[in-house]
């Protein structure tokens, strides 16, 4: 079993694996690993799927030549089993950069989605 990509010591499988098989992410920040994993792994259909329904693109084409090296959270704010919405701050590193965002989740049908994100530095 290959380790997950979002950086959390669980295999693939256990780990991000399971959601993009179906199982809903308990939290917002669970939700925020599992998407980028899902930017890692190219998997379009989970990323729209877990996309707020008002913010969501019609479609979403992936840089194929994009090699996403490191996700480092660096805050939450609400986004558990006991919120409506919250938000997580990360650092997503791809070769030759990175990218620093505030995300800001929601629950739709019980499930959080992501809503949109803000640009940090």
């Amino acid at each position: 079993m290959s380790a997950c990509p979002c950086g959390l010591s669980e295999p693939y499988e256990k780990c991000c694996g399971r959601y993009h098989s179906g199982t809903a992410a308990p939290t917002a920040e669970a939700l925020m690993r599992s998407r980028y994993s899902a930017f890692v792994k190219g998997d379009v259909p989970y990323l729209l799927r877990t996309w707020h329904p008002r913010t969501r693109p019609d479609r979403l084409d992936l840089d194929p030549g994009m090699r996403w090296t490191g996700l480092d959270i660096l805050g939450t704010e609400a986004g558990s089993a006991f919120h409506s919405t919250g938000t997580v701050t990360f650092r997503a590193s791809f070769r030759g950069g990175s990218l620093h965002e505030r995300s800001r989740f929601e629950r739709v049908d019980g499930a959080w989605v992501y809503v949109d994100g803000e640009f940090l530095d």
